[in-house]
């Protein structure tokens, strides 16, 4: 059942491209403009790098996650997954897997040509990389919770950010140092560590709290 979802998320996907890739442009546009509106010098460049790309990246994750439940809410789908006799909870966890294939494996592909625009050295890339490696599926497995709980209202992009934000922040603080430390030349292991351990923690929790904001959401239909 996992890989079934799986692939038809991807499905989906692909027939619906411009949804996926509105992220992805808007990371893209976002880094690109920042030399323009602030400096190309590239000292100036280099010092803010590392908190460019994690904003944007996060603004982009949460550009996406209004539509991780929500076509599958419109049609009823939802409702029927929960009444199914297939564990719902292996169905999340697909959903969330998809979104992270589609938003944080392209975000982890494209930085490392941006990083050379904004005069990364070779260690902030290879520290870019991990950090995105680490914390985008962080960044979509809390982002289903927030997006499990605001399926059910329209426009419920804004609500998402106000419920999730406070929570991104930790990733946010990390990855950013992370990457900076990279640049530095610096031993950023202690910074792995601490992105693994919120990862773990999760995947032990949104799963669970994702499925019960989504019974609320069906309930509440």
């Amino acid at each position: 059942m996992f890989v079934e979802t799986i692939r038809r998320e991807m499905l989906l996907a692909f027939r619906n491209p411009f949804e996926y890739l509105n992220p992805i442009i808007f990371f893209v546009i976002v880094i690109s403009l920042f030399p323009l509106g602030v400096s190309p010098a590239p000292d100036d460049l280099l010092a803010i790098a590392p908190g460019i790309f994690w904003v944007a990246a996060l603004l982009a994750t949460l550009l996406s996650l209004e539509q991780l439940f929500r076509s599958d809410f419109e049609d009823g789908s939802l409702e029927q997954m929960l009444v199914g006799r297939q564990p719902m909870l292996l169905i999340i966890m697909a959903k969330i897997t998809s979104h992270w294939m589609l938003t944080g494996i392209p975000l982890l592909c494209i930085s490392p040509l941006l990083g050379l625009m904004l005069y990364l050295p070779p260690g902030g890339i290879e520290a870019l990389m991990v950090s995105l490696l680490v914390a985008t599926p962080i960044l979509s497995l809390f982002g289903a919770v927030g997006s499990s709980l605001v399926v059910g209202l329209n426009r419920g992009g804004l609500l998402i950010s106000i419920l999730i934000l406070p929570v991104y922040v930790p990733v946010l603080i990390l990855a950013t140092a992370m990457v900076k430390t990279g640049i530095e030349g610096g031993n950023y292991a202690g910074h792995i560590y601490w992105l693994s351990a919120l990862l773990a923690l999760s995947l032990a929790m949104a799963p669970v709290a994702t499925l019960a904001g989504v019974r609320i959401s069906v309930s509440n239909r």
